[in-house]
């Protein structure tokens, strides 16, 4: 009897607790629910993957089922949910862009934006897909014999693709400066 106790005692004693939650610059902890929703995300773009060469409208579709999904935490914000929502809606674009639908690619850039309003790499991406869809744009438009508007809209491009790159570099210049600082200087 009493070693049936200690081994009861024992199995308890190595039950896995449940995993720690998690905080990331104050925001929302990472839990389970935000796991579950980032591996629903993951599963999402694997299923755009396997459909984009062949069914590209079952890819975007995949991947707009994932913007229209319930997400944890409502009313919060949760960065690592609003990273994936700004990279889904720029890989929506890209793949519109693809499927010469550019108006629904500027929706979905303009959509992403509301979820990187901060410069970040995902805000950078979304304004370099921007400036991609005005690249497309201007070449539809000199096919189409609007000269003027095709330069219009290569302008535009060439700003977005410059913005893009002034975000990328505040981004990398803020990660070196943090990673100078923590080794007590520059070299």
């Amino acid at each position: 009897m009493l070693v049936l106790v200690l081994v009861s005692n024992a199995c308890a004693q190595s039950r896995p607790e449940p995993p720690p939650r998690h905080e990331r610059d104050g925001g929302v902890a990472i839990d389970q629910e935000v796991m579950a929703y980032l591996s629903m995300a993951r599963a999402r773009h694997h299923e755009a993957n396997l459909k984009e060469e062949g069914d590209a409208p079952g890819a975007i579709a995949a991947l707009e089922e994932l913007t229209r999904a319930p997400r944890p935490h409502p009313g919060q914000s949760v960065p690592e949910v609003e990273e994936v929502l700004a990279d889904t809606f720029a890989r929506m674009a890209e793949l519109e862009v693809a499927a010469g639908d550019l108006a629904r690619a500027s929706a979905s850039v303009h959509d992403g934006m509301a979820h990187a309003p901060d410069p970040t790499y995902f805000r950078g991406h979304l304004l370099e897909v921007a400036g991609l869809t005005e690249e497309a744009r201007a070449a539809t438009l000199r096919d189409a014999g609007e000269p003027a508007q095709a330069a219009a809209a290569k302008a535009r491009a060439l700003d977005l693709l410059h913005q893009a790159v002034v975000v990328q570099e505040r981004v990398v210049a803020a990660s070196l400066a943090r990673g100078s600082g923590s080794e007590g200087g520059t070299r």
